[in-house]
């Protein structure tokens, strides 16, 4: 491995270590009906994401439920000294991709047989505090001033 690369490999991971994610791998639900659900608490608080997942009908929500749990989980262990009501957790960004798919095949009429897909997927979760952004209060009343 060149030094280029090992550079960059090695800064890719110290920033991969600085975020706190889960993942589910190889999940038996269609891509489709697990996007639903993580649509549903993308950008949220950690809290209400959880109560969300807790009470929604659908089946992928379960999954969810287990892989943001872990993701809080992952970010109490990276973060130690802090407190997690503190904190202001939230739901950075979630993805989910098409994982393999089974072929099956179905008996049809007449001799011919149809194709089942059975699909599934894969689900990446990120956790991060709430950005607050803190603005001088002199800076802005200079800035007035001025003008």
């Amino acid at each position: 491995m060149g030094a280029r690369k090992r550079i960059s490999a090695e800064n890719a991971k110290e920033e991969k270590s600085k975020n706190s994610f889960a993942s589910l791998r190889n999940c038996p639900t269609s891509p489709r009906k697990m996007r639903l659900v993580t649509d549903m608490i993308r950008g949220m608080e950690v809290n209400k994401a959880l109560n969300i997942l807790k009470f929604s009908k659908k089946d992928a929500a379960i999954r969810v439920e287990k892989l943001l749990l872990s993701a809080i989980a992952n970010w109490q262990a990276k973060n130690e000294g802090v407190r997690l009501e503190d904190s202001e957790l939230i739901v950075s960004e979630v993805f989910v991709d098409s994982a393999r798919i089974l072929k099956r095949l179905r008996p049809a009429p007449q001799g011919r047989a149809h194709r089942i897909r059975k699909r599934s997927n894969h689900v990446t979760l990120y956790v991060d505090s709430k950005v607050t952004d803190n603005f001088d209060v002199d800076t802005d009343i200079d800035k007035e001033n001025e003008n």
